[in-house]
């Protein structure tokens, strides 16, 4: 080798370091850590079962391959859920290092979720990025608990071999029923549930007729308010769908949504109100007797002239108890990316297997053009749904009053006085507020 050769050589060495420098300093995508700070670790993850988990499930060795970072899942039916988060909470061992929750159970458990807006400013993520309703679910006084990634707006399916229009109203609910049992006796009209299960759902549909009202559940100075006279009348008007228009399936008085969803797919009925994502469910040969022909979806019918509707989410959030919490904001980011999230809205085989997922809760995967045709235009109909839509109130007391609140309006739906009823439950709350210093 001549003399000439060396500041070439010496040229290509320190131009093969910077190369490889910058290959290591890359950054990675979703706003993921380069290097993997955090390989070997090993994350155990809470979650529901559902389609949508499972097609995130299966694509995790992507974040696997790029932090270095293994994941554990363990899937709980939705009914079983709130009793493990609740072991978990009080357990403190850190079992789970990531929990998938139902919004309304985050006040409860908020003592033991980390909040993450100091992560999130750190790495530049707005929750702007969701419907307001969606976002303010994964919130509590304040701070931001998780991401909302299993989160729904409410739909109106209906039969579209019975129904040439959908109802915009609540009174052409009635009408359009009252025309059906006419027309075709053998099927009900409208499937509603105003079953006092324990999770509250027979208020999903009465928040529509009570917010389009004008009312609310709490006054500013976080009395009942579902006690006054506006309140009142829109939650009679609720119960009198089943109990003087006598338009619902005479089961809505035992019907959890579930129930009333089997009815409607099982041909039993013509109308549901719904989360979104069960239209998927609504076209499935192996779980509907009814084709994609025959279910049409709209917005909430307005009461009053208005349309209010309520929206519900599942968010993740990140246990206080785990020893790996940096590792697991990693996997929050990578979780949580609206890349990911469409990918698993559109695409229907993942690993060979099939996986059939409309629920998207980003703005833009709301409105992306790709997704909707994927999904028959659902998540144009969702955004729709979810401009003017709240969340049940965020506060610890919650899962008692919502419980006065269901067992007043199953009462109410059997034929009980609603004022009676609403009011006893209002006296109830009152007194418990006050013992808690709510009030």
């Amino acid at each position: 080798m001549n003399r000439q050769s060396f500041p070439m050589l010496a040229l290509a060495c320190v131009a093969a370091v910077l190369t490889a420098g910058s290959a290591t300093a890359q950054e990675l995508p979703y706003g993921l850590k380069a290097d993997k700070p955090y390989e070997g670790t090993t994350l155990n993850i809470l979650s529901v079962v559902t389609p949508q988990f499972d097609g995130l499930k299966l694509r995790d060795g992507e974040f696997t391959e790029l932090t270095g970072i293994e994941t554990e899942w363990t899937f709980i039916p939705f009914g079983s859920l709130q009793d493990k988060l609740v072991t978990e909470g009080i357990a403190a061992t850190g079992e789970f290092d990531l929990v998938n929750y139902l919004d309304s159970w985050g006040p409860t458990n908020a003592y033991w979720l980390r909040s993450i807006d100091d992560l999130l400013e750190e790495d530049g993520i707005s929750m702007d990025r969701y419907p307001p309703a969606f976002a303010k679910s994964a919130q509590f006084e304040g701070e931001t608990k998780g991401f909302p990634l299993r989160a729904h707006a409410q739909l109106m399916f209906y039969r579209k071999d019975l129904i040439d229009t959908p109802p915009t109203s609540w009174e052409e609910v009635i009408e359009i029923g009252k025309a059906l049992k006419e027309s075709n006796p053998e099927i009900a009209p409208l499937a509603l549930y105003y079953n006092n299960d324990g999770n509250r759902q027979n208020l999903f549909v009465w928040l529509n007729f009570l917010w389009a009202a004008g009312a609310d559940v709490f006054n500013d100075d976080g009395t009942p308010a579902w006690t006054s006279d506006a309140a009142i009348k829109a939650t009679e008007d609720y119960v009198a769908l089943h109990t003087v228009e006598k338009i619902t399936n005479e089961a809505s008085l035992s019907f959890i949504e579930a129930d009333a969803r089997q009815s409607f797919v099982q041909g039993n009925s013509a109308m549901t109100p719904q989360w979104w994502w069960a239209y998927s469910s609504m076209i499935n040969p192996e779980q509907s007797t009814l084709t994609e022909e025959q279910v049409g979806f709209a917005g909430m019918p307005a009461y009053q002239g208005e349309t209010a509707s309520y929206a519900i989410s599942m968010p993740f959030s990140i246990s206080t108890y785990s020893k790996q919490q940096e590792a697991a904001w990693e996997f929050l980011k990578w979780l949580s990316n609206p890349e990911l999230e469409k990918k698993n809205a559109t695409e229907r085989e993942v690993a060979g297997e099939t996986i059939i997922n409309n629920v998207v809760t980003h703005l833009e995967n709301l409105q992306d053009a790709e997704v909707n045709a994927a999904n028959a235009n659902i998540q144009i109909a969702a955004f729709a749904s979810l401009e003017n839509s709240d969340i049940m109130p965020q506060i610890a007391e919650w899962p008692e009053i919502g419980d006065l609140l269901s067992g007043a309006i199953a009462e109410a739906a059997a034929g009980g006085d609603v004022r009676e009823l609403m009011t006893a439950a209002g006296d109830q709350a009152t007194k418990l507020l006050k013992r808690s210093g709510r009030i």
